[in-house]
């Protein structure tokens, strides 16, 4: 009997890197049909002060899109597929624009928007954040920039510049998921980031996960010694949120306190304003 090896499947590869293959090919084609259809929106998801959890201290927009059926397809399910492509690009700039658009119409909002590292050398992207912080003055006081982890390391020294001409515009900046990568601590020197997001393995438990415990003991003193605000993110009981800020936590993310929603109170739903994307060419 003849046994499969992984030369006998789709040209070579196995059926693991082929599954894979179809798999990333479906999320980019899904998307860009959603592009094309403006099927975009933002859910907030607030982000709580650990000290007094029923006050909000902003809202963090997260992307959705809308399949051809009509299903709600967070950003974690196709990011992966379409970050390191032109499609990325395009997300962010809807991400931007939405996220400005909802800062423009509801003065009280606090909101935090991400981004690709990426995204920085897309004039079409900075176009339109300078084109929305000339419009509204002031309200770049109202926006933060997220921008993950492993992002970051793909083209930190495009950030430096990237920060300081903003921060005089008062456009804060999020590392967003800290600890999920080999983000390198000598970048705290160079990188002024306002708030570091910790990633939510580091709160799952954490109330009686000693390795947790110190961890983020760890990470909040680093937060301390480059004086940014401390975010954990991923927090889904009690006590797991009475821990952390006991700990000294700035600020709680989680499930625990609201799911991220498309029509949060208070706020109307947001869509892709006209023109925020080119056509999508596929």
């Amino acid at each position: 009997m003849k046994m499969e090896s992984d030369s006998d499947f789709a040209g070579g590869a196995s059926p693991l890197s082929f599954a894979i293959a179809e798999s990333t090919a479906e999320a980019v084609a899904m998307v860009a049909d959603a592009v094309r259809g403006r099927r975009l929106r933002l859910a907030y998801h607030p982000v709580v002060l650990a000290a007094k959890p029923a006050r909000i201290g902003f809202h963090e927009g997260l992307m959705r899109v809308l399949d051809a059926q009509g299903r709600v397809i967070p950003a974690r399910e196709f990011m992966y597929a379409v970050e390191a492509h032109e499609l990325g690009r395009e997300i962010d700039c809807a991400a931007l624009a939405m996220g400005l658009d909802a800062l423009a119409r509801h003065p009280q909002l606090r909101l935090s928007v991400n981004m690709s590292a990426r995204s920085v050398g897309w004039p079409r992207w900075m176009k339109l954040l300078q084109a929305g912080l000339a419009r509204h003055p002031g309200m770049g006081d109202r926006l933060i920039l997220e921008i993950s982890e492993a992002s970051v390391m793909t083209v930190p020294e495009l950030l430096v510049g990237m920060i300081a001409e903003l921060r005089p515009k008062g456009v804060s900046f999020a590392l967003d998921g800290f600890g999920a990568g080999a983000f390198a601590l000598r970048h705290f020197r160079e990188l002024s980031f306002d708030l570091l997001k910790i990633d939510a393995q580091y709160s799952r438990g954490i109330h009686t996960h000693a390795d947790n415990q110190v961890l983020m003991a760890a990470y909040l003193a680093v937060a301390r010694q480059f004086d940014m605000l401390i975010v954990a993110q991923g927090v889904e009981q009690a006590g797991e949120a009475a821990w952390l800020a006991q700990l000294g936590v700035d600020c709680l993310q989680g499930y625990h306190f609201a799911a991220p929603k498309l029509i949060p109170e208070g706020l109307e739903p947001c869509t892709c304003p006209p023109n925020a994307l080119p056509q999508v060419r596929r």
